[in-house]
């Protein structure tokens, strides 16, 4: 390959790797050196709909396969992932461009994810209940919906696809994967290891392409039973308005605006490690990012001090070299957003400490890098308060007591991840009680979760479902309720009740 050739990929359809319909394809970009990482089909209506076919005709056979046959791909699956770590932390880091620890990381939880679901090959637990009737058995078990759409975002490219397709295949169902516009490559290199593993063709299908026309395409097809989707509040919620019309089941992790509370007895050190990590990890590009930092009275000065010494600190760079702290956000438009939203908080009237600009010198000036960045002087019902960022943006607001600082917390519309730091274990306690979130870390910042607990949140960051855990498997199976009478008479249960 000479260094201007570029190679191009193909969607993964009934177990043959093909091109788009139209022959179209789309660029994959390093964001933080604008290098084109790859061509990749540019997927309409039409390829969903192969897709779809594919998938629906693999479902009869799949899911007649014991579930714990369908286990032992996954396992191998998770085996396959581990040995190829390294090449996909790499890829994702130039695909997405956070730094390489945080895409090792986000391997690794697909790894986790694998063994996790392939052991709930041998665990899909129904249950029995005693039956009313004499000589009558009662149980219930777990069966299959059918093909199962996955939409997923750019930040977390292999483990966020590992929570949806593993536990939908384990239950029997057949998926197509649309994978987020700017991460292709890392959803066509997960797909291959699950050819390679010896999954049957058909089972598991991936389509790239834009959302408005192959993401749209899959949602609205009559043969897809479930759409498993995480991104945005605004699109998840037009989604779920076309899957309600449709009869269809859907999954929806959303948005978060995460808020840590820092007690004057918490361990600022510890809390500053924390707050730095939550807020600039990923470049702030996590749903679970911590937004809002709301700090007592007695603690802020010395809080403030530490964080925004932090801040200025960090190396921004290409996620590959070893000295960054903090790589690009994700494209040009999402620098943008970023930057609106910072002038928007200084229109409100927040005090800007640090940050606040794009970098573009010398070895960053290709990229899309934007300074750690934080507001003191935040007042709940700001727009920077309350709107999700997405991006490294975070806020500093006084509270004057526990009660102050939850209702702090509490008052946004979204309810995914919240921290406390204190070494009050009664006022640990009584956050965890009160706080409206899905997740809450005690002495750590908000971040997501272990893949045995379930993930998901309150209010509009999500629709009740929960990925993670053995929680994940509802999303994906149906209750079967079985009765078996071998009385030999007709038994009417309640109408034959004296």
């Amino acid at each position: 390959m000479s260094a201007v050739e570029v190679a191009t990929y193909k969607n993964y359809v009934d177990g043959t790797w093909v091109p788009a319909r139209s022959a179209q394809v789309m660029e994959s970009l390093n964001p933080a050196t604008g290098e084109v990482l790859g061509l990749v089909p540019k997927s309409g209506p039409e390829d969903v709909e192969a897709a779809v076919q594919a998938a629906a005709r693999a479902y009869q056979s799949w899911r007649k396969v014991p579930a714990p046959r369908r286990a032992e791909i996954l396992f191998r699956v998770a085996e396959l992932i581990l040995q190829r770590k390294e090449d996909l932390a790499r890829l994702m880091t130039q695909e997405m461009g956070k730094v390489l620890p945080e895409t090792r990381g986000d391997v690794q939880e697909a790894i986790d994810m694998a063994y996790f679901i392939a052991g709930e090959g041998r665990r899909l637990h129904g249950y029995t209940a005693p039956s009313e009737m004499p000589h009558k058995a009662a149980y219930c078990v777990r069966a299959p919906l059918g093909v199962v759409g996955v939409i997923t975002p750019w930040n977390f490219p292999m483990a966020i696809p590992s929570w949806k397709i593993l536990p939908a295949l384990v239950c029997g169902n057949t998926v197509v994967f649309k994978p987020a516009s700017y991460t292709p490559l890392l959803g066509l290199k997960f797909v291959e290891i699950f050819e390679e593993a010896g999954l049957p063709p058909g089972v598991l299908n991936i389509v790239t392409g834009p959302g408005g026309a192959a993401g749209d395409a899959l949602v609205a097809h009559p043969q897809v039973r479930v759409i498993s989707f995480t991104g945005s509040t605004e699109t998840g919620l037009r989604l779920a308005e076309k899957c309600a019309r449709l009869g269809k089941r859907v999954s929806l992790e959303m948005g978060g605006k995460n808020a840590a509370i820092v007690m004057p007895d918490a361990d600022l050190g510890l809390a500053t490690d924390a707050l730095v990590w939550s807020a600039f990890g990923t470049t702030g590009q996590r749903c679970t990012a911590c937004s809002r930092i709301i700090v007592h009275r007695d603690a802020r000065a010395e809080l403030t001090e530490r964080l925004v010494e932090r801040a200025r600190r960090l190396r921004l760079g290409d996620g590959l070299r070893p000295d960054t702290d903090v790589g690009p956000v994700v494209s040009e438009s999402q620098l943008q957003r970023v930057h609106e939203y910072v002038e928007i908080g200084k229109r409100e009237g927040a005090r800007l400490l640090t940050g606040g600009t794009r970098v573009a010198d010398g070895a960053l000036a290709r990229g899309y890098f934007y300074a750690p960045t934080i507001f003191d002087s935040v007042r709940p019902g700001m727009r920077i308060e309350q709107e999700e960022i997405f991006g490294p943006v975070t806020d500093l607001i006084e509270a004057d007591s526990l009660e102050r600082a939850v209702a702090i917390l509490n008052g946004t519309p979204y309810g995914l991840s919240a921290s406390i730091f204190t070494r009050d274990i009664n006022a640990a306690m009584e956050a965890i009680d009160d706080i409206e979130t899905g997740i809450v870390y005690v002495n750590h910042g908000t971040i997501g979760a272990e893949v045995h607990l379930p993930f998901g949140g309150t209010k509009n960051t999500g629709n009740g479902h929960r990925e993670g855990g053995t929680q994940v498997l509802d999303v994906f199976s149906e209750w079967k309720a079985v009765y078996i009478d071998f009385s030999g008479r007709l038994q009417r249960a309640q109408i034959d009740r004296e």
